[in-house]
């Protein structure tokens, strides 16, 4: 509007400078919006708070230019345009980014204001920079108000997600998170292990239930420490678990299989005593190009499941053996230290 002479402009006309500094004022405005949207659809944008940060500095610099203009060339005090960056900083950056654009257009000020042919009247700088300290003051603490609300919904937003995708007690992931993983991979490859521990009922029934949760967590955290980084472990309800395997192949499987024997069937400390359960594990297999779903996935390997139980009790000959089902698993209580 400046360079457009909109306003009573000088009868000499608009001079070249204020045309120049009007150019680069449009400028620098087109670069704080390119950024300003770029950080709108990308708010996870890693260089989110660098173009936030070149966001203020450009309404800062425009701000100012407008006021010295105005003041230079139409003699007009708008010295109130300077709240704009101080908001916007306060937006951004909260208190701290509100200080800075305070202290950066009141160190502007009196360089504009002492030039012109109407100096300002006593106490008007003086009433400027305590005006603009308020308004950064204000808008400042009550942005910093805000983030923290929203910081508090985001927290509580996460936590019922979680709740809602995890098993409270083993904090493993639940059959609505194991179901959404495996539609995530249909079409490529995916084994399918299912586990159910032997013996738990015993221990259960002998130690109690804060014992029994205790051998969930327990085996919850073993069963995590064996998988990779892009496996997933759940627990399905009571003693039965379930891993997903997107990268293993059969072989692969089978490695992993017995290392989760292996580690779970170790002693488990429950309070003084230690205790020992068997797992049987079931496993089904789906190639890539396969659209199998996870229930019939899981359907194989809960037959796989079965037919080892079956078979360890028939090898036992009723002797205890750690894969024999609820009447032959080892349960130990009041195992000495020393020992294990």
């Amino acid at each position: 509007m400046l360079m457009a002479d909109v306003f009573d402009a000088p009868s000499h006309g608009v001079p070249a400078s204020l045309t120049t500094v009007c150019l680069g004022m449009i400028a620098a405005m087109i670069a704080a919006e390119t950024l300003g949207a770029i950080n709108f659809w990308r708010p996870a944008n890693r260089h989110y708070g660098w173009f936030s940060a070149a966001q203020v500095i450009a309404d800062t610099v425009v701000m100012c230019a407008l006021v010295a203009g105005l003041h230079n060339y139409v003699e007009t005090t708008t010295w109130t345009g300077l709240i704009i960056p101080i908001v916007a900083g306060s937006l951004r950056f909260k208190l701290p980014g509100a200080l800075l654009a305070w202290a950066a257009t009141s160190a502007f000020l009196p360089l504009v204001l002492s030039r012109g042919e109407r100096p300002p009247a006593p106490g008007d700088l003086v009433f400027a920079v305590i005006i603009h300290l308020m308004v950064a003051f204000i808008s400042g603490t009550q942005s910093g108000a805000f983030g923290r609300r929203v910081a508090e919904l985001d927290q509580a937003k996460d936590a019922l997600k979680h709740q809602a995708s995890h098993d409270p007690l083993t904090g493993l992931p639940n059959r609505n998170r194991l179901a959404e993983f495996a539609d995530s991979k249909i079409g490529h490859q995916l084994t399918c292990l299912l586990l159910d521990l032997n013996g738990f009922k015993q221990i259960n029934d002998s130690l109690g239930h804060a014992a029994g949760d205790e051998v969930l967590r327990q085996t919850a955290y073993r069963i995590r420490a064996c998988i990779g980084a892009e496996d997933l472990a759940g627990r399905l309800g009571g003693d039965e678990f379930q891993v997903l395997l997107p990268h293993a192949t059969p072989g692969g499987a089978d490695d992993l299989i017995c290392r989760l024997r292996e580690e779970i069937n170790s002693p488990i400390r429950v309070g003084d005593n230690f205790v020992t359960v068997g797992v049987a594990i079931g496993s089904a297999y789906r190639p890539s190009g396969d659209e199998a779903s996870l229930d019939a996935l899981t359907y194989i390997a809960d037959q796989a499941m079965y037919q080892e139980k079956r078979r360890s009790r028939k090898s036992a000959q009723g002797q205890p053996s750690p894969y024999d089902g609820e009447r032959t698993i080892s349960t130990e209580i009041g195992f000495p230290h020393e020992a294990a």
